[in-house]
């Protein structure tokens, strides 16, 4: 199932993947499309106050390209546009899931006082 990896390869699979990702906005759009939700542009725009046209357009159109994201267009005025992840966007989940229970590990630690310090 999983391929063997050496320390120099697994950071260059890391970093592909975190270039796939970069970016403000990426993560936050894909959280508003996880568990099969399908978004239109319009209601993306709503969930994501902060973010321009300009760049949730071009964020999307990455995620799109790296093949994390579909996107369907109906032809009708005014154009509909909706977006979902692929099967293989939706199998990055588990992954998001573990870095945010990974987050809420560290604001427990904050709210106990506990400096977050390196270990040997």
């Amino acid at each position: 199932m999983g391929n063997t990896h050496t320390p120099a390869s697994a950071a260059l699979g890391v970093e592909e993947v975190l270039r796939m990702l970069e970016g403000r906005w990426k993560l936050i759009i894909l959280f508003h499309l996880f568990d099969g939700k399908v978004q239109r542009y319009s209601d993306l725009e709503k969930l994501i106050p902060g973010i321009s046209q300009k760049m949730l357009a071009q964020q999307l159109r990455q995620l799109e390209a790296d093949g994390l994201v579909s996107r369907k267009l109906y032809p009708q005025v005014p154009p509909k546009v909706e977006y979902r992840l692929t099967e293989w966007g939706q199998a990055l989940c588990p992954a998001l899931d573990a870095i945010l229970k990974w987050a809420e590990q560290r604001e427990a630690l904050l709210a106990k006082g506990r400096f977050l310090t390196p270990t040997r």
